[in-house]
């Protein structure tokens, strides 16, 4: 038998692990649905007295959002949500509008019936979801039915790049969304990009998934403030 080798690893703890990223999750949907908004300052003891958490799993979830972006620390005031610029915003959109491109075209390529029959029970939530008009309802159906076609895809990359890009513009977004002629206007782009994936229309599914990110974006930029 080979010997044990000594890697210098640390004893893995499940529990605080599974804690900090129900924290993370928690300050996410915060974010995203308004709660915390950009250059909101985060206040520890507040966290962990609604989240019911110690500071240090708290600090540990802080930390991470920290490194992906999200938060951003300001000398004598700590840790805010992140404030992006106008810029920024441009790019993060284009950005989106290129991978979410991407990803239906990979989704077109793999898709079965039985997938194509998953995707449109997911697009028929979300279309509802439009149509009734709940921001929390919408975004939570989008992000179902975003992170199947990204499973589809086999592009988990794509999932978590995803996710990263909409929390920096979560008050963009919201703006957008809540506009009735947008939801109105939502509804026809994934009717349509369901018909190209049925129809394994690769160019076709990728202009439409591009048009929705674009479409997204001069309705955000409409109304936004810098």
């Amino acid at each position: 038998m080979g010997e044990i080798v000594e890697l210098g690893l640390t004893p893995l703890h499940h529990e605080e692990a599974s804690l900090r990223v129900k924290i993370i999750e928690a300050l996410r949907q915060a974010i995203e649905r308004g709660a915390l908004q950009p250059g909101a300052r985060l206040v520890e003891k507040k966290l962990c007295e609604q989240l019911n958490v110690s500071r240090t799993s708290l600090r540990e979830a802080l930390r991470e959002l920290q490194a992906e972006g999200v938060l951003t620390h300001i000398s004598n005031k700590g840790l805010s949500v992140t404030r992006i610029t106008l810029r920024d915003a441009k790019n993060i959109y284009r950005i989106r509008a290129d991978l979410e491109a991407l990803v239906v075209e990979q989704c077109t390529q793999n898709a079965g019936d039985e997938d194509i029959g998953n995707l449109e029970h997911y697009a028929a939530d979300l279309k509802a979801e439009y149509l009734a008009g709940d921001f929390g309802s919408i975004v939570a159906s989008k992000r179902r039915f975003y992170n199947l076609i990204c499973e589809v895809a086999d592009n988990s990359i794509a999932i978590n790049l995803l996710n990263r890009l909409t929390l920096l513009t979560s008050q963009l977004r919201r703006n957008s969304i809540m506009r009735p002629d947008r939801q109105a206007e939502s509804v026809g782009e994934i009717t349509d990009l369901m018909v190209a994936i049925k129809r394994h229309d690769i160019d076709s599914a990728r202009k439409f998934a591009k048009l929705h990110v674009e479409n997204a974006a001069v309705s955000a930029f409409s109304i936004a403030q810098f």
